[in-house]
């Protein structure tokens, strides 16, 4: 590439360690200022929180299995739903590619050194813990049973540890805003020379765009879960109607940060997929312009939406037409991108490694999620799906499904960048295999439970609804064995040696230009920008091989 690489970068990193050796031990990680390690700190805790997660999801299956009580009580699963939605949102799929993936790849692609604030990023991830910390101690006090949503005014006047979840979220908003103003700066102040805004990749713009939402929008979040504490606490009026409050507030409040958070959500998985589909189509990307405009116009228009979660709370018609119109109007960016990936693989020379399985697998289901969420904006139709299977099935398609495979994309992807290791290409492809239809034989059979008229949250159900739980439940237990089987030989990587080249797909994005493993600097000189970062027509680097010059 540039000379500055080909003289330093490659030839000398073999001298130095690379950043998972050095500097040895447990105090140097707990201490370090390196994104890398932050990065990979935030993605086993995720992982972690994950299986927590997914385990409660599991229980809850298990549960609806039959139609009436199976393996728990009807408080047990109000308790083991709440912690379920509650780690599953503000736990994993929140953090997951921004503070895991986002801290790993950010500096590398911009062709710097480190985050633009390196003890703040350290400061996030134990603001991180401490929240996680804060949210599982509830087990002990009694459990929550309020739903993820910690709606009013049962919020308000239930006992257990409903105190200690919300101050939980509220901490973890710390965490998310850290991420946010670091990555902000980190984008404006450290581009490697050459970098102008439109060189720059696009899981860039994707990462800044979500930093703009988690910073504008997680404070709404962190004051309204502090006057639900107040109340609670204080017996302030703010909520509860006993008391002069207004019940409906809460839930302006609450989705005015919870439906751009969705979009905290999502465009990370988008950002992940317009890296992936480029490289494994080895073609430049279609619309570069068009796609990092579209996450912008995601970002901003994300926060004018946020009421069509309540159609049926009594607004009136006007303002539910106005926000049904909105709601419409943002699917245009989301299928800006969608046109814009499918373009960019039409005529490609695509290879189907584990990451491209992957994303062509989350084009599938955010394209579902996407159309599903269409009769949910439309006014008439949603006052019959409301609080019924069809919208637990669409957001988990929109949120768990396109976290979930862009996560998993991202991993393999960047797996050999992070561990310099090479994992079984036989069984990622089975792995994927089983996630994609375990998710979609748990999820589809929702979408019909809820327009047959399935309330969502119920604890027993009319024996007529069995069957498609019976058919989610075993799509369940197969996604499950694709995750276990992912995770299984990702962790077998490790017996074996170092043996990533420095660029095992071909990708043109500077992360690929260091060493696998990187060394602890990321580059051993600058680096300087000479081409795009999608630009396959100069002769493509051969799989494998480095190569030096254009």
């Amino acid at each position: 590439m540039s000379e500055a690489i080909t003289h330093n970068g490659i030839g000398h990193a073999a001298h130095h360690a690379d950043y998972l050796e050095d500097p040895k031990g447990l105090w140097s990680w707990l201490t370090t200022l390196d994104h890398k390690r932050i990065g990979l700190m935030y993605l086993w805790s995720v992982l972690t929180f994950f299986l927590a997660g997914g385990i409660f999801a599991l229980l809850i299956r298990l549960e609806l299995l039959t139609p009436k009580q199976t393996i728990m009580t009807a408080e047990q699963y109000n308790r083991v739903f709440t912690l379920h939605g509650t780690i599953m949102v503000f736990l994993v799929i929140i953090p997951a590619i921004p503070a895991a993936l986002g801290n790993f790849v950010l500096p590398l692609l911009l062709g710097a050194k480190d985050v633009a604030f390196p003890r703040l990023n350290l400061a996030s991830l134990y603001v991180y813990w401490t929240g996680a910390l804060m949210a599982l101690s509830t087990l002990l006090l009694g459990g929550v049973d309020t739903g993820w949503t910690f709606y009013t005014p049962y919020s308000t006047t239930t006992g257990g540890g409903v105190t200690m979840m919300v101050l939980a979220a509220f901490t973890l908003g710390f965490s998310s805003i850290f991420t946010g103003v670091n990555f902000i700066t980190t984008i404006h102040k450290l581009r490697a020379p050459g970098m102008g805004w439109f060189e720059m990749p696009l899981f860039c713009w994707g990462m800044y765009s979500t930093a703009l939402i988690q910073v504008l929008a997680t404070p709404v979040l962190g004051i309204t879960l502090l006057l639900l504490v107040m109340e609670r606490v204080l017996g302030v009026g703010i909520f509860d109607p006993q008391l002069g409050g207004d019940p409906v507030l809460f839930q302006h409040f609450f989705w005015f940060y919870s439906h751009p958070a969705v979009y905290i959500m999502i465009l990370p998985g988008m950002a992940v997929i317009s890296e992936i589909i480029p490289t494994f189509s080895k073609k430049t990307i279609f619309g570069y312009k068009a796609i990092a405009f579209s996450s912008v116009a995601i970002a901003l228009l994300g926060f004018l939406v946020w009421a069509h979660h309540m159609f049926v709370a009594g607004m009136s018609l006007f303002a539910g037409a106005i926000f049904s119109f909105l709601t419409f109007f943002i699917a245009i960016p989301s299928a800006i991108k969608v046109f814009n990936w499918i373009a960019t693989m039409w005529r490609g020379s695509i290879s189907l490694e584990a990451p491209m399985l992957y994303a062509m697998a989350f084009l599938l289901i955010f394209t579902i999620g996407g159309l599903t969420g269409l009769f949910l904006a439309a006014l008439s139709t949603d006052v019959h799906l409301h609080d019924t299977y069809f919208v637990v099935s669409h957001f988990h398609y929109v949120m768990a499904g396109t976290s979930l495979f862009a996560l998993l994309a991202g991993i393999h992807y960047w797996w050999p960048k992070m561990f310099g290791r090479m994992y079984s290409n036989k069984l990622a492809p089975l792995a994927c295999a089983l996630v994609f239809i375990g998710f979609n034989a748990t999820f589809l059979p929702q979408f019909v439970l809820g327009s047959r008229g399935m309330p969502r949250r119920y604890y027993n159900y009319l024996p007529q609804f069995q069957d498609l739980h019976v058919a989610s439940t075993v799509g369940s237990w197969i996604l499950a064995a694709g995750l276990f089987l992912a995770a299984a030989y990702l962790l077998a990587s490790f017996r074996g040696p170092k043996n990533a080249p420095a660029n095992p797909w071909g990708g043109r994005t500077l992360e690929w230009e260091t060493t696998s493993p990187p060394t602890t600097h990321n580059f051993e000189g600058q680096p300087v920008l000479q081409h795009g970062p999608y630009d396959y027509r100069a002769n493509p680097a051969p799989v494998g091989v480095h190569e030096h010059s254009h």
